[in-house]
């Protein structure tokens, strides 16, 4: 994995804006109205644009905009999450939408996860949630969720056999050294309705087996995994009432445990790992401290850890690396632009983020990123203004770290 030897490198958490015509392919794709050559032929060319696009504002390292996940419009964000229905066996739709699906099963300690649409920073704030002029959003409402009926395993092989040459075309048109590529964590993937195995933890478990298989498919192509795995923390406001921080993080290591076993024997300096607390446009008052969870974070087996410092409820949270030690051969990319507001970063603001993170960890250990994609989350033409500023700010940290 690259390091910021002589400059600030930049990258970004994954998700980019889809063009309109790939998202009129996909959604003519998905009601079997296209052609595959031709639909084919389009994500390719659209992959090998969005490198384009990214080298051409700056970024150092690259991802494929998540492009290969099918996303049916303009605001459906959640292609990160439910490409993987299409890559796994033994799911099967019953009906219900993502806020109906029942609360979890009980964990260790008692610890039970509520249904969406029962978080805490819904309950709190229901009148906005419910006002459409508010402002506070989740996205659409994701209908046809599944449940796992049987014995859960990894079948999308030529699927993430497709996306990689796509990227490897891209990045080597573009004379890119190193670009990165998102895989869903294990205790998201399992975040969907369970009628087959005896416990979450099982469930998270078989879903690590499955999805090492993706894993490996990418790091053994010669790119960066990055794993996007937001329930880590995401999950904390999913529990009513609310559990005590030591409470959270034994319901969250099994979680962890599960993803370093499907991640046991791939390389840590290939591996990047995504931590969110959700990119939904809403208050996020119940979210869990970075002080309480950067240690689980820490716990996993990755080369860097990805994390949102850009957006106003976490930008006051770099100062948990004043006292929190940062292992010598592991990286650090920071939201230092952020998918919650349509405001664009001034340059100069991008430095100093970046600044306070190099002065405590050091300046080769820090990439400057996004908090969370971008795509589907502020239009277009912010989502890039945002990474162009993005590299300028850098640019500006480096003139001010390199002299």
């Amino acid at each position: 994995m690259l390091k910021s030897s002589d400059r600030i490198l930049t990258s970004h958490a994954g998700s980019l804006p889809r063009p309109d015509d790939l998202i009129e392919a996909n959604a003519q794709r998905e009601a079997g109205k296209v052609d595959e050559a031709a639909f084919q032929k389009k994500l390719t060319q659209s992959v090998a644009d969005v490198v384009r696009r990214q080298v051409d504002a700056g970024i150092a390292v690259p991802g494929d905009g998540e492009y290969g996940k099918s996303m049916g419009n303009k605001v459906n964000y959640r292609a990160w999450w439910s490409y993987s229905f299409s890559r796994l066996a033994n799911l099967q739709v019953k009906g219900l939408g993502l806020y109906d699906l029942p609360a979890h099963r009980s964990s260790p300690g008692h610890v039970v996860l509520s249904s969406f649409a029962d978080r805490r920073d819904r309950q709190r704030f229901a009148a906005a949630y419910g006002d459409p002029e508010s402002g506070v959003s989740t996205g659409p409402r994701a209908n046809d969720w599944p449940f796992c009926v049987g014995p859960i395993s990894y079948t999308g092989h030529s699927a993430i056999a497709g996306d990689i040459a796509n990227f490897k075309a891209a990045l080597a048109a573009n004379n890119v050294a190193e670009g990165f590529m998102t895989s869903i964590g294990p205790a998201s993937c399992a975040r969907i309705g369970n009628e087959h195995y005896k416990s979450d933890d099982e469930f998270v478990f078989a879903c690590a087996d499955a999805m090492r298989e993706e894993y490996k498919a990418i790091i053994d192509a010669g790119l960066v995994l990055q794993i996007d795995d937001p329930a880590i923390a995401e999950n904390f406001d999913q529990i009513n009432p609310a559990p005590t921080p030591e409470e959270y993080r034994k319901f969250t290591m099994p979680k962890i445990e599960a993803l370093n076993h499907a991640l046991k024997g791939l390389p840590q300096d290939r591996v990047r790992f995504h931590l969110c607390w959700g990119s939904w446009h809403g208050p996020h008052t119940t979210d869990i401290p970075m002080r309480e969870i950067v240690g689980v974070m820490l716990a996993i087996d990755a080369g860097a850890y990805s994390f949102e410092a850009g957006n106003v409820r976490h930008e006051h949270e770099w100062s948990v690396w004043q006292d929190t030690k940062l292992p010598d051969d592991k990286l650090i990319l920071p939201g230092v632009v952020s998918h919650a507001t349509n405001v664009v970063e001034h340059p100069e603001l991008v430095a100093e983020r970046i600044g306070r993170f190099a002065n405590l960890v050091g300046r080769e250990r820090v990439i400057a990123s996004t908090d969370c994609g971008l795509g589907g989350r502020v239009h277009p033409q912010i989502a890039w203004a945002k990474l162009e500023t993005l590299a300028q700010g850098a640019a500006l940290a480096s003139k001010q770290w390199w002299n």
